[in-house]
């Protein structure tokens, strides 16, 4: 179309234009409409298909192999590119992997903060955050990092990586790193992918080492979590950190005094400010009794709770872990890309997995090695035969046609020690013997030569040693990473028993209950009907009625239970010590009773008969009682 169509063109010319049919119905139809027709229900199901296998294999989850995301490895890998023992700003970073990584700079950032903040496969200089206060880092300008030692150690091999185009075709980029450690139990990972979602806890790299060196042995091991913000973790439902498993984290609080507690240490995956958002909400709420929360924390966290006159320390702390983020449960999901699809693994199947990859990683590096040196020592050897047998002084030699007549007559005059060598002699090797320069053969020395291929013979039969003992090589190889960083990373959160705290013994009885007779409601917004007692939101309470029926109720605002109430109080479960004594008369005629009872425990809203279910029997005394406590 070449003209631009005009407001005042008529129907026939903008068709005309633009190569359509009008129908009796007026709308312009294409007239090649009929050989482009496409279903969209199909396409609908397919595209979502490959988005969702995308997002699961390409940016989510992360991979067994090495325990990276693609992000985070494209990040190692650009950061390897440009490794020259100093540091980098990270702005030149981010830019240096979008030519690997095609979804922006701000992805990139993001997960190469996050990696920064682990401390172990990035070293960091300057404004990264803070994963205590949940501040965030300076700009990538202005911060910069390095690959660190132990990254460069474990994690690099370009002789072993496998590698792939870039998206754009332009660069290769790594499939996987060949990592000789479990990085994805080290780093722990997080993701949420289209329809399923990981979540890997970070583990101690001294625990790892001992549990992969206890594997390789074939004795049991167990792992787990270690978190760089402390706390305590309760790891009876863990579940080997396998889908349906349950963490109970916790901060560390201590009693500085006995109006102050102090939060020492924090719950992974909390900050300082969402913790202390929560007991601020608890004691709104009435649920915790204090008088303000202070936050001083600097270098460590300290946040200090302080009480009111009368306020039990003990009870605080109690309350602090049943309303607050003190205490929170964290569900691991041990999601991994194994064999190019995800699989739900154990925390115990990863750390195999990863051993078993680390030993034969180490086994293709010494392969790798040997062939280098047997190439080495082939080619010394050639070298010296060449030299003192001074077949480059031949005559025929010197006087050849051709290059082809002087490598024939080299390949001639080498024929008899060809025996002797580690492979046979090809038309490349002659020609690079045809290389070596004067100066080289005048300083030939044959003890130096005689001395080289004996050092290299040796290590050649040191490796095969090692190829035979694998197993005692890979135990090696995990007590030089734990005796060279171990001691960087010393374990952060307690391994303990959390006892259970049932929110009804510590929670502040924060709200008054009271009971309108007359229209048969009880709740805590009846101001101005009779006071019954004092309450929490989160009670229970039972209720007593004049035919000889009981119940529980959840406290509530305004809630209707009928009329001809006998009594009400709050409901303790598994209490035995508060006896009912009731006398009724069974029946209209019949006798009276006398009964004494406890309830420990009852189904909310389900109606019970302390009666013999007589009809129209009527209970006329019910009094509560309160033994003491046995000692």
């Amino acid at each position: 179309m070449n003209d631009e169509i005009k407001d005042n063109d008529t129907l026939d010319e903008i068709e005309k234009e633009l190569n359509v049919e009008t129908h009796s119905d007026y709308r312009p139809v294409n007239r090649f409409d009929a050989a482009a027709v496409h279903h969209l229900s199909g396409m609908y199901q397919n595209w979502f298909l490959d988005y969702a296998s995308y997002v699961i294999l390409e940016r989510a989850v992360p991979h067994i192999e090495d325990g990276l995301k693609p992000v985070q490895r494209r990040i190692l890998h650009s950061m390897k590119r440009m490794d020259d023992g100093r540091y980098n700003k990270v702005a030149n970073i981010v830019g240096h992997t979008m030519q690997f990584h095609p979804h922006g700079d701000a992805s990139i950032g993001d997960a190469l903060v996050q990696l920064g903040q682990k401390e172990l496969l990035i070293d960091t200089q300057g404004n990264w955050g803070n994963i205590l206060t949940g501040d965030r880092a300076a700009a990538p300008r202005y911060i910069e990092a390095r690959l660190s030692k132990f990254a460069l150690d474990v994690v690099f091999n370009p002789k072993t990586t496998e590698w792939q185009q870039s998206y754009d075709g332009r660069n290769r980029e790594p499939i996987t790193f060949p990592a000789k450690f479990p990085l994805l139990l080290a780093q722990g990972a997080e993701g949420i992918a289209v329809g399923l979602s990981s979540k890997l806890l970070p583990h101690n790299l001294n625990e790892i080492c001992d549990a992969a060196i206890a594997y390789l042995r074939g004795e049991d091991f167990q792992l787990y979590p270690d978190f760089p913000t402390g706390g305590s973790i309760d790891v009876s439902k863990y579940n080997d950190g396998q889908r349906g498993g349950v963490l109970k984290v916790r901060a560390k609080i201590e009693k500085q005094d006995n109006k102050t507690l102090v939060i020492k240490e924090i719950p992974f995956s909390k900050t300082t400010t969402t913790l202390i958002d929560s007991i601020l909400k608890a004691i709104d709420k009435g649920k915790i009794k204090a008088k303000k929360v202070d936050d001083n924390t600097a270098a460590e966290v300290e946040i200090q709770v302080h009480l009111g006159p009368g306020i039990s320390s003990d009870k605080t702390l109690d309350a602090l872990y049943a309303f607050s983020d003190c205490e929170v449960n964290i569900s691991p999901n041990c999601c991994v890309i194994e064999h190019n699809k995800p699989c739900f693994l154990t925390v115990s199947d990863v750390l195999r997995y990863s051993v078993d990859s680390t030993m034969g990683l180490l086994r293709r590096e010494l392969q790798i090695r040997k062939d280098e040196l047997l190439e080495q020592l082939f080619f010394s050897s050639l070298e010296k035969i060449f030299i003192e047998e001074r077949i480059y002084k031949d005559k025929k030699f010197e006087n050849a046609e051709n290059m082809d007549a002087a490598v024939n007559h080299i390949d001639d005059r080498l024929a008899p020690f060809k025996p002797d060598l580690i492979r046979e002699v090809t038309h490349d090797d002659i020609l690079k013997l045809m290389e070596i320069k004067m100066q080289r053969i005048l300083k030939f020395s044959k003890d130096k030569a005689d001395e080289l291929i004996a050092k290299m013979q040796a290590e050649i039969d040191e490796i095969d040693r090692d190829l035979a003992q694998m197993v005692s090589v890979t135990i090696n190889w995990f007590q030089f990473i734990k005796d060279k960083y171990g001691k960087a990373h010393p374990r952060m959160t307690e391994i303990k028993n959390f006892d259970t705290i049932e929110a009804t013994k510590v929670v502040e009885a924060n709200e008054k209950l009271y009971i309108n007779r007359q229209e048969g409601f009880i709740g805590t917004g009846l101001k101005k009907d009779e006071f019954v007692c004092n309450c929490s939101d989160i009670d229970d309470i039972i209720v007593f009625y004049r035919d000889g029926k009981y119940k529980i109720i959840r406290v509530a605002d305004k809630i209707f239970v009928g009329k001809n109430i006998l009594h009400v109080q709050v409901f303790k479960k598994n209490d035995k010590r508060t006896i009912y004594n009731v006398v009724y008369r069974d029946g209209r005629q019949g006798f009276y009773y006398y009964k004494r009872f406890n309830v420990t425990s009852m189904t909310r809203d389900k109606e019970y008969d302390l009666t013999q279910g007589t009809q129209a029997q009527k209970s006329f005394i019910l009094q509560p009682t309160r033994m003491a406590k046995q000692k």
